[in-house]
């Protein structure tokens, strides 16, 4: 299995960035697109890495937020027949507190190529699409994120959120967006041997708190890759702290 970063925040030398995320993951059978980044970018990476998109036979979408699902349009202008898998709730009215809206284009809700999921989904064997599922464990942050119901503003449970299992040859590999539901109770519902995604800790100060996370995250049997939402100054706190944690930028693979 080979994932590959198309959109993220940096980018090695040759390769646009963003705030986004999208990976292309290769498995023994399967092409699969997990989100599309904040613009057409992930397409333009794409080209870049000679990663044909057209051949992808489905795609993933982690959740609701224009930094994940922005580039919707141009993946359905590319390929006209991979199912895209979201959470029934992905079109709801997502914002960053009361003004900034952060949500999808609903003029793309009706596309044909849209699947709605729910809690499990056996895509092909092996590969199998979680949904968020109920009551975790440990308080989740909102963050300010807000959806709109009617004229109220409510705190984001992040309903719409899911991720990607994917097993192969005897390993279990987790793919997160931003784990808004809590890394935390991400890692301990699935406890695989590879996790790959935002941890959506790029607001949170270089303290104990972090160090806490860290060490607990570090526990695991799990190897780590994180990108987008865990910040970089983030990123490079806990590595002091844990051994198994890397980091990957648009442009680069990792190999399981």
């Amino acid at each position: 299995m080979k994932i590959t970063v198309l959109t993220e925040n940096t980018a090695i030398d040759g390769f646009g960035a963003e705030h986004g995320l999208s990976l292309f993951i290769e498995t023994e059978n399967k092409k699969i697109l997990f989100d599309m980044g904040q613009t057409e970018l992930f397409a333009d990476n794409a080209e870049k890495l000679g990663i044909d998109l057209s051949e992808v036979d489905f795609a993933v979408l982690s959740h609701g937020h224009y930094d994940h699902g922005g580039g919707l349009a141009k993946f359905f202008e590319i390929n006209g027949k991979a199912p895209v898998y979201m959470s029934p709730y992905a079109f709801e009215p997502h914002y960053n507190g009361r003004e900034k809206y952060i949500g999808l284009d609903v003029s793309l809700k009706e596309n044909p190529q849209i699947v709605f999921v729910g809690n499990k989904t056996v895509v092909s064997p092996g590969i199998t699409i979680y949904g968020c599922g109920e009551n975790p464990e440990h308080e989740i942050d909102s963050a300010g994120l807000t959806v709109r119901v009617g004229n109220d503003f409510l705190p984001e449970d992040f309903r719409h959120e899911q991720y990607l299992m994917i097993e192969e040859n005897g390993k279990r590999v987790l793919i997160s967006g931003c784990s808004h539901r809590g890394i935390i109770n991400i890692a301990e519902r699935f406890a695989p041997d590879m996790l790959i995604g935002g941890f959506h800790f790029s607001k949170l100060p270089t303290d104990d708190v972090l160090k806490g996370y860290a060490e607990y995250l570090g526990g695991f049997e799990t190897e780590y890759y994180t990108c987008h939402c865990t910040g970089t100054e983030q990123y490079e706190f806990m590595k002091k702290h844990m051994e198994n944690l890397g980091y990957l930028s648009a442009g680069q693979s990792v190999t399981v």
